[in-house]
């Protein structure tokens, strides 16, 4: 019994020791968090609004007849390029010249009896004052002369007229532009200002028509206010048709369903890149920004209390920092407020980060690049 009371006091004794128990490891400090960063660099931007136009042509003609008649002869093919003044549709001219020379011949008729009512009227002036005629005959052959003048006049105006007409069956571009579609074709019969026949668009210059939400209205007359506004319209899915041109009209009110405003873009369209009815996207150059801060756009996260970055510290650990703004240009991001330039900004992996964890980044350069 006494061994085993031993027994039990030992391992009382044991049990109860604190210098007995086993040894506490210290927590192991966790590992760096991997990230991308780079440097807030600072330099001039230019302040830019994006957005999306249609183009249109600068001006568009539907070619009509003027008369009415049956077309001889279209003188250009589809999708040609036409000058001011080319001849486009020859409509048949015998019809008009046989109505000018009636309305000629009828001019010479009323011209043959006007001088002759005239000279007679002349005539009777003298009979009149030595009373060998009456008062009543000399009135009715004036009048009569009087009449005949008047007819000549009226023929004369329907020689013009008949010229004009004639002048019409000849179809001449008023723009210089690049034809469509041809409707109509030689053999048939067009009414005066019915069928369209072609249309014809002027394609360089060129504009592009695009909205703007009203709240950027009052930076944009004041930078229309130092002179004109350049303009960039790009082509999506190719890259190489970019045409720079700068804004032709604001409009005069803002549309109350949608809260933009419409503005056009003049383009040269020299190279022809740009064509109506296609979609572009344009930016428009507002200003430009000196010594601004920029940063990478994917540096900025957008959090329950706005925007912010993740700054590296000089002892490698990440600082959550609240930023002001302006809108990104270039996949660039100007810092208003928050970041000073010089400073590592992280670029990617801030999803892993907490403020105070421990960092290992890329060495950064300038302008946002790492090796």
């Amino acid at each position: 019994m006494k061994r085993i009371e031993l027994l039990l006091f030992c391992f009382a004794l044991l049990l109860f020791n604190p210098g007995c128990s086993p040894v506490k490891e210290k927590p192991k400090a966790k590992p760096a968090i991997p990230v991308k960063t780079a440097l807030a660099v600072q330099k001039t931007v230019p302040v830019q609004i994006k957005g999306i136009g249609t183009i249109e042509a600068f001006s568009t003609v539907a070619i009509k007849a003027q008369v009415t008649g049956q077309i001889s002869r279209i003188q250009v093919a589809e999708g040609s390029d036409v000058r001011e003044g080319e001849l486009l549709v020859s409509i048949d001219p015998e019809p008009f010249k046989a109505a000018l020379r009636q309305a000629e011949a009828n001019l010479a008729k009323f011209q043959a009896q006007a001088r002759f009512a005239t000279d007679q009227a002349r005539r009777y002036d003298g009979l009149v004052k030595e009373g060998i005629v009456t008062h009543d005959q000399y009135d009715q052959l004036r009048a009569n002369a009087e009449s005949l003048s008047a007819a000549v006049a009226s023929d004369r105006a329907a020689v013009a007229n008949a010229k004009i007409q004639l002048g019409y069956c000849s179809i001449r571009s008023p723009i210089s532009g690049r034809t469509g579609t041809i409707a109509l074709h030689a053999g048939n019969l067009v009414k005066a200002n019915d069928l369209t026949i072609l249309t014809v668009n002027q394609i360089s210059p060129i504009n592009v028509t695009f909205n703007l939400p009203e709240k950027r209205l009052a930076e944009l007359k004041q930078a229309m206010a130092g002179g004109q506004l350049k303009v960039e319209a790009m082509i999506p899915q190719n890259s190489g048709a970019t045409e720079t041109g700068s804004i032709s009209f604001l409009d005069n009110a803002v549309n109350p369903a949608t809260g933009t405003i419409k503005l056009k873009g003049l383009f040269a369209n020299k190279a022809r890149k740009l064509w109506p009815g296609q979609f572009a996207d344009l930016v428009l150059t507002l200003a430009s920004r000196q010594n601004a801060v920029v940063v990478p756009a994917s540096a900025v996260q957008n959090g329950q209390q706005g925007e912010y970055v993740y700054v590296v510290t000089k002892d490698q650990k990440a600082e959550l920092r609240q930023v002001v703004t302006a809108p990104a240009t270039e996949g660039e991001t100007v810092i208003e407020k928050g970041v000073a330039s010089g400073e590592t900004v992280v670029i990617d992996g801030q999803l892993r980060l907490t403020p105070g964890a421990v960092v290992t980044s890329e060495i950064p350069l300038a302008g946002g690049k790492q090796k």
